[in-house]
């Protein structure tokens, strides 16, 4: 997938999730502010970890690939990036307190605290991140626990999931969100300007011949260059394997000796590799919405967005709508569209104008939904066809996370320092043949992703995690998949399952990104039942 659309799938999914309207004003700027966490503040019920400390799992050594840029990394200040709590080691961190205090967002009371983790594991006396957190507490007896929840991306804090995770038969656990590290009120990676990053995103991001690609090369190469240099030594500790020991400081922070969790999307990533890493302090596990954890490339994440639209194209052609009365004219109304835009930008109402890149974006972030969002897609392709992009390129700006005022969220820029970090890649011109595989794979979106650029232009070398997310005798864990699912083929469920060994699956047939949380009842009751009795005894299908 090509990277400025990848960053965007990464936005989109946590819309998806959250729904559109996300929480209200925060009305203690103490706890949500420029993170500056006090070291030694206490508070006298905070439960104790547990006494075991970590293992402290390793990255598998990886190649450089061979066109990342070699640059010395700068010393920059990043906010959240503070001296270590107090003591030494490894246990400065695991006895630190947690602070948990009220805050509110929108009408809705909650509690929040910050935690420090060390900035990088083998040097636990050196300088610390911040890690923001947000617990929504549980409403009736016996507590039974906590559950941390995580919404994917990679680059998407966890907070405001929590505050809107589906509770119902779950009121018994406390419900805690945090943000990973790199992303939102947590120690962010910082990179471009608002205006730079614009033009980026806006970026030709499929070239068709090579002075194009030589242009997105160098584009991409100046994006991730800002990238170092307004993040310094935080883009080589914010991998996968990074999160996964701050999640599991986390549970030990919070007094529990085992960690429940749930995640969507690239959440099920972080879930799978503390099974593999911590095997025996998993407890429940549900992990919705798989992502490929091998490298198998027999599927590849844009074949999810075709089926998505092939589907689209049945509803539309079988409605009589304007783009084709059959299937083939409604996919070619869509494809023409991206050509017309990427031979010359479409007018919007603003200064601004659809790019190609941004037109692909817009499709791809409705495509998210299952048939409720198909009405607005008509409709917004409809527009942009009649050449008004207005519609299309608003829908893009909501899934990059840009503000009306043109800034970002810091998801853009944390998608790729979290992404480069934990996979290899065989540079600019093994993106080249990747891309061209993946458009016979999926002819449209294969087509319009174009090369990912973004791995072979980081700037720090990558750190993949070691092996495979194998955990066998683990038996807390469910793997859901969706068999419509956009975002995250089907395939990669029944995947993750077995690469797990002992993981349970459940299969939902419908559409749309992940299956938890209000679209069947089924599914609904199976996770309910995952963290208060057990995982289902044989696989399921909702």
């Amino acid at each position: 997938m090509g990277s400025k659309v990848a960053v965007a799938v990464a936005g989109a999914l946590a819309v998806a999730l959250l729904g559109c309207s996300q929480p209200g004003p925060v009305r203690d700027p103490s706890l949500f502010g420029t993170p500056q966490p006090s070291a030694d503040a206490t508070v006298a019920s905070t439960p104790k970890p547990t006494a075991s400390a970590p293992p402290t799992p390793t990255a598998a050594p990886s190649p450089i690939s061979p066109d990342r840029p070699r640059l010395p990394i700068p010393a920059v200040e990043v906010p959240g990036l503070v001296a270590p709590p107090p003591g030494s080691g490894a246990a400065r961190y695991q006895q630190q307190p947690v602070d948990w205090r009220r805050c509110t967002l929108g009408q809705r009371e909650f509690e929040c605290a910050r935690v420090l983790a060390p900035l990088d594991a083998e040097r636990p006396d050196d300088r610390a991140v911040t890690l923001q957190l947000l617990k929504v507490p549980a409403t009736r007896e016996p507590r039974l626990g906590t559950i941390f929840v995580n919404p994917g991306g990679p680059g998407e804090g966890g907070t405001a999931l929590a505050t809107n995770f589906r509770r119902k038969g779950l009121e018994q656990f406390d419900i805690v969100g945090w943000d990973p590290r790199g992303t939102g009120r947590s120690t962010p990676v910082r990179c471009a300007d608002p205006a730079a990053t614009d033009a980026y995103l806006a970026a030709d991001g499929s070239p068709d011949d090579e002075a194009e690609r030589a242009a997105y090369r160098q584009q991409t190469l100046d994006f991730t260059r800002a990238c170092l240099d307004g993040s310094g030594e935080l883009l080589q500790h914010v991998s996968t394997i990074d999160t996964v020991r701050d999640l599991d400081l986390l549970r030990g922070l919070v007094g529990e000796q085992k960690l429940n969790y749930f995640g969507y999307s690239y959440g099920t990533a972080i879930g799978s590799r503390y099974a593999q890493l911590y095997p025996d302090r998993v407890g429940a596990m549900g992990l919705d919405g798989a992502v490929n954890v091998t490298d198998d490339q027999s599927v590849v994440q844009a074949m999810g967005f075709d089926r998505a639209l092939t589907a689209f194209a049945d509803w539309c052609a079988a409605d009589g709508c304007s783009l084709g009365r059959d299937r083939a004219a409604v996919l070619a109304s869509v494809t023409s569209l991206f050509d017309r835009a990427d031979a010359a930008a479409i007018p919007t109402n603003s200064a601004r104008s659809l790019t190609q890149s941004k037109a692909v974006t817009g499709v791809v972030s409705l495509l998210y939904r299952n048939r409720s969002g198909w009405p607005d897609l008509l409709a917004a392709v409809e527009q942009a066809r009649a050449g008004d992009g207005t519609a299309l390129l608003a829908l893009a700006d909501a899934y990059d996370g840009r503000s009306r005022t043109g800034a970002y969220q810091g998801r853009v820029y944390a998608f790729g320092a979290v992404r480069c970090l934990d996979r290899a890649d065989q540079g600019f011109a093994g993106a080249d043949a990747r891309a061209a595989r993946e458009a016979q794979q999926a002819p449209v979106f294969g087509r319009y992703f174009g090369p990912d650029y973004l791995c072979p232009s980081w700037p720090v070398p990558p750190r993949p995690p070691a092996g495979p997310v194998a955990a066998p005798g683990v038996t807390g864990i469910l793997v859901i998949g969706t068999t419509g699912d956009s975002a995250t083929p089907y395939e990669y469920a029944p995947r993750m399952a077995r690469e797990i060994g002992s993981a349970r699956l459940l299969t939902y047939s419908g559409e749309g990104h992940a299956a938890y949380g209000g679209k069947s009842q089924c599914v609904d009751d199976a996770v309910v039942r995952l963290f208060t009795s057990g995982p289902p005894a044989e696989d399921l299908t909702c």
